[in-house]
């Protein structure tokens, strides 16, 4: 009897230390897992700073100027850029189908009237714009300066590009140059790109007689066309939200943004500025 009580007595004396251990494991386990409250806030303050810096930095800047003051004045919707005396609009088949009659109608009751309108006619080597041939037709009709745009695609040969927007578009006297709208590099080295539009340009200026406007963005302008070669060409500067184009070279056109509102359009509109006098436009234009 006694060897038995002594037996359980260890037995009972070993669970309860055991107990105790995994009790004070616990309580240390508990104790280490635990953080100041004070530093709890820290942290989510913290979080929610670097949360709200990177959202405004990536998603609010870079359209802040929209609600910017206007110091100016004010139509199609957005503050006007300082001082340009000639306005135009580019169109294609996103904006659907464009009121002429409505169109030019505002251009008697505006201090801003577009004078230049320039059309999506080719993209790539087979897709023509399905609204071309019936603008460019009205919009000469209606006295309007006119252009036709090429949308420049990296992965299709340039030269079958450049014949496919021959083939598309008829220029006349008046008519502004034909342009290249370069927005993408497919992929390809900065070499092959300018080697690609450099054989649209060459084929395009041959049938033309006159050297194309190049459309881009300024970023895209200064790291991909940054070549001398491309600087003896008309530039049309894409450069949304700013005051000014910070371009630093020659520029003839300014598409200053993509969010106007123009009666006769359903759609947003690009606007854009010509830099110089209408008597400048006109000079530009096809001989």
């Amino acid at each position: 009897m006694t060897g038995i009580s002594t037996v359980r007595g260890r037995r009972t004396s070993k669970k309860s230390t055991t107990s105790r251990s995994k009790s004070t494991k616990r309580k240390r386990k508990k104790t280490s897992r635990s953080m100041p409250v004070w530093l709890r806030n820290v942290l989510a303050l913290f979080l929610i700073l670097a949360f709200s810096a990177s959202f405004y930095y990536f998603f609010i800047r870079p359209y802040a100027y929209r609600w910017k003051p206007c110091g100016g004045q004010k139509e199609y919707g957005v503050c006007m850029p300082c001082c340009y005396d000639v306005h135009g609009i580019d169109v294609s088949h996103y904006q659907g189908r464009v009121d002429w009659e409505e169109l030019f109608a505002q251009n008697q009751e505006t201090d801003f009237p577009i004078e230049f309108i320039f059309m999506k006619a080719t993209e790539g080597a087979t897709l023509g714009d399905d609204t071309f041939q019936k603008n460019f037709a009205l919009a000469h009709k209606y006295g309007f300066i006119r252009g036709a745009y090429h949308f420049f695609s990296p992965k299709t040969d340039a030269l079958k590009q450049a014949e496919f927007f021959i083939k598309t578009v008829t220029l006349r006297k008046g008519d502004l140059p034909p342009v290249l709208d370069v927005e993408l590099t497919g992929r390809k080295s900065k070499s092959e790109l300018q080697k690609s539009l450099k054989i649209w340009l060459d084929r395009v200026e041959a049938h033309y007689k006159v050297k194309p406007i190049l459309y881009t963005s300024h970023k895209f302008k200064t790291k991909y066309l940054n070549d001398p070669s491309f600087d003896v060409y008309p530039y049309w500067i894409a450069h949304y939200y700013v005051d000014s184009v910070k371009y630093a070279g020659k520029w003839y056109f300014w598409q200053h943004t993509d969010v106007g509102s123009v009666k006769g359009i359903k759609e947003e509109v690009d606007l854009n500025v010509f830099n110089g006098t209408l008597e400048d436009l006109e000079a530009l234009t096809i001989k």
